[in-house]
């Protein structure tokens, strides 16, 4: 059992949920406001960012090649920069986050950005998947203290025993993934949710899913994930890499109501005859 903010997350406990805003809103503070508006009234636990220094995370030489891009054509270290929020749009995004009762954080894929996003009180960091055999990375953001997630897509088995055996178990979230985008069902495999629940006892074990529709994310929830990641967005057509593997967030309540349902139909296993089956008995 790991404490998040106000929140107890393992098991017994009902699913955390994170809805992912990643780089979905393209740059703009009032697209990313929508989001958090819509993610509160939807009942998530909390939203997440993803963090970059641009510099660092993209290789020099693709620092000029062009694309074309919303705001024309630019080179890729400018569209770099575009997308990413400002220590002042994070700054209102943490107010308005404080004010509609919901938590957020970022995936910080360098270690300047964790320099960064410790300017704010997120009650824990997550590793992208990208990030996980970055070890130096997952060990400057254990030192901060809180929790860490890591998220386990395009890696082997031995990767992920060599970043818990690098950070320890300690505080540690472990999510499964797939890191195709969308990624069609038949590789979504869910069973591995079994697979680290047994080969990591005690760390609580999670989906950040990446596929489309709400299924198979209901069923991760039934197979005793602790806690659900989804991108979401206010429309999948709009411009950017994850838009067409996000929740948009009309279906995002839906989601998260059904979870909830999902949770209450399991029971606890022991078996009993109810009230309501009085009559017909």
């Amino acid at each position: 059992m790991i404490r998040i903010g106000n929140r107890s997350v393992g098991d017994g406990r009902p699913a955390y949920i994170i809805a992912e805003i990643g780089i979905n809103h393209n740059g703009s503070r009032d697209l990313a406001r929508r989001m958090i508006e819509r993610a509160a009234a939807a009942g998530c636990d909390a939203v997440k960012f993803q963090k970059r220094t641009p510099e660092l995370c993209v290789p020099v030489d693709q620092w000029h090649l062009e694309r074309d891009t919303p705001w024309g054509r630019m080179t890729y270290i400018e569209y770099r920069h575009r997308v990413e929020l400002t220590l002042a749009d994070y700054e209102y995004i943490d107010r308005l986050c404080k004010g509609l009762g919901i938590a957020w954080f970022a995936s910080c894929w360098d270690e300047a950005a964790v320099d960064f996003i410790e300017q704010f009180d997120t009650p824990l960091y997550k590793a992208a998947s990208a990030s996980l055999t970055d070890i130096p990375l997952l060990e400057v953001m254990k030192r901060t203290g809180k929790p860490l997630m890591i998220s386990t897509g395009m890696s082997t088995m031995e990767e992920i025993d060599g970043a818990v055996s690098a950070i320890g178990r300690q505080g540690l979230l472990i999510a499964h993934s797939t890191s195709t985008y969308p990624c069609p069902v038949q590789e979504l495999n869910l069973r591995m949710l079994h697979t680290l629940r047994s080969r990591f006892p005690g760390v609580p074990i999670g989906y950040s899913g990446h596929e489309t529709g709400l299924a198979t994310t209901w069923a991760a929830v039934a197979m005793g994930a602790t806690f659900i990641e989804r991108h979401i967005t206010l429309d999948r057509a709009m411009w950017g890499t994850d838009q067409a593997a996000s929740v948009e967030v009309g279906g995002l309540a839906r989601l998260i109501s059904n979870i909830r349902d999902i949770e209450k139909a399991l029971g606890d296993g022991v078996k009993r005859v109810y009230e309501s089956e009085m009559g017909p008995r």
